[in-house]
């Protein structure tokens, strides 16, 4: 059986496809289609009537993962898998980009995009993972969703901050560390300070966690207050603000709820008998490791999460271990979330948590350790398709420790320069003199 590589290079609305054989050279010449009923039916002819050309072969498909616009054309050709033989699969552009730059092709246009993936293909086949079916599209599609709102909602938060320092200045007082929901409801009512001093205690103290002392202290401020722009345009612009905010909490709200009852997936349990891990950041791990099976090792998904810590040294240059933050920042957000809950929480985490404390660590890199074995136990979770245990880890850990001490390590030590005269730096120098 004959392989052929289908790479396609998605755009807003239309995409750019051409067809490699396994010594990378051109079977079909790069062809356009725009992402419409006509242009699917007419990929659909052109596939079939190379299969009645070629009959003993596959053909394998890929598109780059681009922000959603290729999802029309990556379920489509999962819908042809049931009548034409062929995989596809969703890259992930760095992997792309970097193997276009290492054959060093200095254009770039939409075709040959198309063809780099096509080659990424050929190249690179223990990367590319072919699935038949995503069991998180629902779930992903609800999650990117509530981020979305989430997003939107700190930037009207961060609007009303601004807002509040030339209208309602003493309110920023009770906003240091969030925005209350007392505090949005009072202002939906009384945005401006102007507003706030004309107002009654009694209609104040009915707004919930507002008690009479509190009330009559916000408006003996609000009297004194040194606001500058108290007019009426300013109050509406508040008062819509404030609205939008409660409206996006309750959005918020009503999905993440959804989103709970609606991930009943086995995974989902497994991920939170592990104290820290609930619905919410067992949904998040889910979507951005998939399937557990596309690492063949804990240091592959550690590298994936970008929480490996990397060591480098070049010449005089010396820098010390560091997370390497290498990838997106997302799912290391749902890292660092989860971290911060099970320190508290979950007595193994917090007691190697202070292990790492007495070690010198500072709060933050101790953290960044917790991150990376807070994944490396979401690993054998998901590998083992076991309830976390933490029994097991300090089986583990005592065990590695014992083959530590036991182990005989002979370093073949590699003889330095000593040669004082030679035309290095003065640092270098300094350390071989020494």
């Amino acid at each position: 059986m004959k392989n052929y590589f289908l790479g396609i290079d998605v755009s807003k609305g239309y995409s750019d496809f051409v067809l490699l054989n396994e010594k990378k050279q051109t079977v079909l010449e790069s062809f356009q289609l725009d992402d419409t009923f006509e242009g699917h039916n007419k990929l659909f002819k052109i596939l079939s009537e190379f299969f009645t050309q070629q009959p003993d072969t596959k053909i394998f498909a890929a598109v780059e993962s681009t922000g959603g616009y290729e999802n029309n054309w990556y379920h489509l050709l999962h819908k042809y898998q049931g009548q034409l033989n062929l995989s596809v699969a969703r890259l992930n552009p760095y992997g792309v980009n970097y193997n276009s730059k290492a054959d060093l092709k200095r254009i770039k246009t939409d075709a040959i995009s198309a063809r780099s993936i096509a080659e990424y293909l050929i190249s690179h086949p223990e990367k590319v993972s072919y699935q038949t079916e995503d069991y998180f599209a629902s779930l992903r599609r609800q999650w990117t969703f509530i981020k979305m709102l989430t997003k939107q909602k700190v930037q009207l938060l961060n609007q009303l901050e601004s807002l509040l320092y030339v209208a309602n200045t003493e309110i920023l007082y009770h906003c240091r560390n969030k925005v209350n929901l007392w505090t949005l409801k009072l202002l939906k009512q009384y945005p401006t300070a102007k507003h706030l001093a004309k107002a009654r205690v009694s209609t104040i103290s009915k707004i919930p966690y507002i008690t009479e002392a509190l009330a009559q202290e916000l408006i003996n401020k609000a009297k004194q207050s040194v606001a500058s722009e108290t007019d009426d345009t300013m109050a509406e612009i508040l008062t819509a603000t404030v609205t939008q905010i409660l409206s996006l909490r309750k959005t918020i709200c009503l999905q993440v709820k959804k989103l709970q009852s609606n991930c009943n997936l086995p995974e989902v349990a497994l991920l939170k008998s592990f104290p820290g891990i609930a619905d919410y950041s067992a949904v998040g791990l889910l979507i951005e490791i998939g399937s557990v099976e596309r690492f063949s090792s804990v240091k592959k998904l550690a590298c994936f999460f970008g929480v490996h810590p990397v060591f480098s040294q070049s010449g005089d240059k010396i820098s010390g271990y560091r997370m390497s933050k290498r990838g997106r920042k997302e799912p290391r957000q749902i890292l660092f979330n989860v971290a911060r809950f099970a320190i508290v929480h979950n007595p193994l985490i917090k007691e190697i948590y202070i292990d790492h404390l007495k070690k010198g660590m500072s709060k933050m890199a101790a953290i960044g350790a917790i991150m990376h074995k807070i994944l490396r136990i979401v690993y054998g979770i998901l590998k083992n398709n076991a309830p976390f245990n933490p029994e097991i880890d300090r089986e583990n850990r005592l065990r590695n420790l014992n083959q530590k001490k036991d182990e005989l390590i002979v370093v073949n030590k590699v003889l330095e320069p000593t040669d004082c005269k030679a035309p290095v730096s003065r640092r270098q120098l300094k350390k071989r003199k020494e």
